[in-house]
């Protein structure tokens, strides 16, 4: 299906429309937000990951990623040190909330509709991806995460399956993940001068290590000229002593591609 180039009144107004739903749902709903800040760290790393910042991309001008660090930096001060207790959920726009300008966050990269642009919070995508990838390989559980609809980059250095991400756009676009287990999680992230690096930590150590594997993975040519790439992503779950448990469902994947799938001649 072509995507649909929507009109600026029609998004408009979708927009406030479900940023007003996730309002409704924040302030009524019977879920516990996760809201404590520790600085003490707890004691046992279950899972961490580090994505490079800065990326020479083509027809990308490097001022959008320099400011986007810049935002990163702000997220990160009001998701750091962050602790989940067990029943509690996070969620990534009601622990950042809205990034403005009065806050001090400016023009970064943004992906919209399969097109780089600026855009005031620009590059706070990198994080959520961050954080969704740092949460599979934990006990923690999902709850909420939008995928990317676009695949604007092809594969080459990629070092994750396709669809590993998770999109973020204030309020609506969220991530959420939910502590059921017995004992509290504490999210560590930080910028290093070249990366922007993560990981989950608890009081306890890890009794599990996971891996992350794709199946049906597809690239088709669609009616109206493109194509589109598909996938499922699923985790086979180890003991310690590298013993498989069980592989577990994760997501589906759908997402149009943004350059040509097909090698050039020669």
């Amino acid at each position: 299906m072509k995507p649909i180039a929507r009109g600026k009144w029609r998004l408009a107004a979708g927009m406030a429309y479900f940023r007003w739903k996730r309002y409704v749902q924040w302030t009524f709903s019977r879920t516990r937000f996760a809201h404590e800040k520790r600085s003490e760290w707890l004691r046992y790393v279950h899972y961490s990951h580090q994505t490079i910042l800065l990326r020479p991309l083509q027809n990308v001008e490097m001022w959008m990623q320099h400011n986007k660090v810049i935002n990163l930096r702000l997220a990160i001060e009001r998701l750091n040190g962050l602790i989940i207790h067990p029943g509690e959920t996070f969620s990534y726009w009601k622990q950042i909330g809205k990034p403005t300008r009065s806050k001090g966050y400016v023009e970064g990269m943004l992906l919209s509709q399969g097109r780089v642009t600026a855009g005031v919070g620009g590059g706070l995508c990198q994080l959520s991806n961050l954080l969704y990838w740092m949460t599979l390989h934990t006990p923690l559980t999902v709850t909420e995460r939008h995928r990317h609809s676009y695949d604007v980059f092809p594969d080459s250095n990629r070092t994750q399956p396709f669809g590993s991400g998770a999109t973020c756009f204030y309020n609506y676009l969220d991530l959420q993940i939910a502590n059921r287990t017995q004992q509290p999680f504490q999210l560590h992230v930080y910028l290093t001068d070249t990366h922007l690096a993560g990981e989950w930590r608890s009081d306890m150590p890890p009794t599990r290590t996971y891996v992350i594997i794709e199946k049906e993975h597809e690239i088709l040519p669609s009616i109206w000229g493109g194509y589109e790439r598909k996938n499922e992503l699923y985790r086979d779950v180890y003991t310690l002593e590298g013993e498989w448990v069980e592989q577990e469902w994760l997501t589906q994947n759908r997402a149009y591609l943004m350059y040509e799938p097909l090698l050039p001649k020669g």
